[in-house]
């Protein structure tokens, strides 16, 4: 059928002609639009919402799948070994949480604020955790204060197992992420400031609990519900060097794998879900309360030489960051010792994993597979997503519901996703039950996962462009997807690579959100060390953590070389 339009009075027929084919482009692209946007909601629903749901309907049943109401968690709560677990979690959080944020802070700080040498380095030695596995910190410290440790002398009789190894891995796995936040919060300043309370006369701690710390807050903030959430929903560390003190991740895994127990792990995932909410849902709070730092008029904060200080910042920078390196240090070297601490020798055959794990090498390559599709297909689902999201400006509610669930992921823990997909995926009427214990259902669970941050990262792109040019696309006839394809693309390539490589990096080092759902041919590297650390290869555990280091800091390097090419390209092309 054929749309006509009778011209206006005195209008042109060039204009009357014109009217009807923008009029069908522009409702083309909405349908476009808010299609995409119930695919969106579909395929969040599919790989989040549904899986939730099945695992709280778990756990108001029995073994048999009856309802039972409340009975499993009046049992949990009733039972004491159990319930410890909600404290030592929230202790060993609150704890790491106090160490990680003023040495972040400090070494954030040291900088953005000051003149001291090699930042860059510094930077670079800060932010190697994130390459490596949580297990590899715990690994690195039982060879440094083990029972037959280097340093176990410094403990004094003590023991690195329990509370507080795990407290100190977890600083060394949580410090770069609450570095980059602080970093970025510390970085937006109004120098203007700085020089009136010079003018005033106001001293440098003075001016440090005035100015410098109430313009971080925010970041401070959020960086230390983030640290929160990171250490209490982790299962690597505690698994590893946690010994007898138990907490609620390893009790999942303990009531799934070792006993079974799958309703009981529901009630646990569940009890572990709350205080991941609460401090995801406290940090949307805090950062919609947020207000500009930078003003229009705002004058960059240049900091000026001050040996002192920044020799001061260049000595605690030095401690840290050599620290961080020595973690590694020792991990590198512990898988290349023959026999610790007997046969001192370096040798290679710790990396000859088919001599402590059936699979040998080839969970290295599932890895590896597992990561390269989590990139592509993810980086088109997030970043397609963001795009109909930031860009249509129709179908209010189904973009308040997309909205909602992009960012419901960072509060949902691995380990809880991972059961999900367990109940969900298993039950006998989800027709996509051929996923279970495949490559294609971690790929999603990984997806899903790290879904947030990447769609944050993708929508900060996608704001930075002038909305003119869907303006101008919609006048010149050009539809949407052709803009997206030959614009947007382009213009936030850099974007689209940070993606890529953050889902990529988090899926080769992640354990909690795939450890219940490999089986014997898609056995993951992540895995694997969990394997050999419980059958007593400690070494190859070290080895295969190494390994993944390795494969992550390549990646990373190759991604910032052709990131710097695709700057200069976007730069050129903005210009012109």
């Amino acid at each position: 059928m054929t749309a006509t339009v009778t011209p206006a009075p005195g209008a042109a027929p060039g204009i009357a002609a014109a009217a009807p084919v923008i009029r069908r482009r522009l409702d083309r692209d909405d349908v476009l639009m808010r299609l995409g946007i119930a695919l969106l909601i579909a395929w969040l629903a599919f790989t989040l919402a549904l899986p939730l749901w099945s695992l709280l309907s778990k756990s108001f049943q029995d073994r048999d799948g009856a309802f039972v109401g409340l009975a499993n968690y009046i049992e949990y709560f009733s039972t004491p070994a159990l319930f410890a677990s909600v404290f030592n979690s929230l202790e060993v959080a609150v704890l790491s949480t106090a160490i990680v944020l003023p040495l972040a802070f400090a070494y954030a700080y040291a900088l953005t604020r000051t003149c001291m040498r090699w930042k860059g380095l510094f930077q670079a030695l800060a932010l190697i955790p994130i390459l490596a596995p949580s297990l590899l910190p715990a690994i690195s410290l039982i060879y440094l204060f083990g029972n037959q440790g280097i340093l176990k002398e410094l403990l004094l009789g003590g023991s690195i197992y329990g509370e507080g190894g795990i407290v100190l891995a977890q600083v060394f796995y949580c410090f770069p992420h609450a570095l980059m936040i602080l970093v970025a919060a510390l970085s937006m300043a109004d120098a203007r400031l700085y020089e009136a309370a010079e003018v005033l006369g106001a001293s440098r701690l003075r001016v440090f609990f005035t100015v410098t710390l109430p313009g971080a807050k925010y970041g401070v903030i959020s960086a230390g519900f983030v640290i929160f959430t990171l250490v209490i929903t982790d299962f690597g560390i505690a698994k590893v060097i946690g010994g007898r003190f138990n907490v609620l991740a390893t009790d999942i895994y303990k009531q799934v794998i070792g006993q079974q127990n799958f309703e009981m792990g529901a009630v646990v995932g569940m009890v572990l879900l709350v205080p991941a909410i609460v401090a995801f849902a406290a940090d949307r709070i805090i950062q919609r309360r947020q207000t500009a730092l930078l003003s229009a008029r705002a004058v960059p904060l240049d900091p000026k030489p001050a040996p002192p200080r920044d020799w001061g910042m260049f000595a605690f920078c030095g401690v840290v960051g050599g620290l961080i390196f020595g973690v590694l240090a020792m991990s590198f070297w512990a898988s290349l010792i023959t026999r610790w601490p007997y046969n001192l020798s370096l040798t290679l055959n710790n990396y000859a994993f088919g001599n402590f794990d059936t699979n040998g090498w080839e969970t290295y390559w599932n890895s590896l597979t597992l990561s390269a599709w989590t990139a592509g297909v993810g980086t088109v689902v997030i970043f397609v997503g963001a795009y109909l999201l930031e860009k249509s400006r129709g179908f209010p509610v189904g973009r308040a519901i997309a909205q909602f669930m992009a960012m419901l992921p960072m509060a949902v823990p691995g380990l809880v996703l991972g059961l999900s997909y367990i109940f969900f995926f298993n039950a006998r009427w989800n027709p996509f039950g051929f996923l279970y214990a495949t490559l294609a259902i971690m790929v999603l669970n990984s997806i899903t996962h790290f879904y947030t941050v990447c769609h944050l990262t993708a929508t900060t792109a996608l704001k930075q462009m002038d909305p003119e040019f869907e303006a101008v696309s919609a006048s010149l006839k050009v539809s949407l997807l052709r803009t997206m394809a030959r614009v947007t693309v382009p213009v936030c390539l850099p974007a689209i690579f940070d993606v890529s490589i953050y889902l990529f990096v988090n899926a080769m080092t992640t354990v909690s959100a795939v450890i219940f759902l490999y089986s014997t041919d898609t056995k993951l590297a992540s895995v694997t060390i969990v394997n050999m650390d419980e059958s007593g290869f400690t070494a190859a555990a070290a080895a295969m953590a190494m390994t993944i280091v390795f494969t992550s800091a390549a990646v990373k390097v190759a991604h910032l070389l052709i990131t710097r090419k695709l700057e200069g390209t976007t730069q050129a092309w903005r210009r012109r």
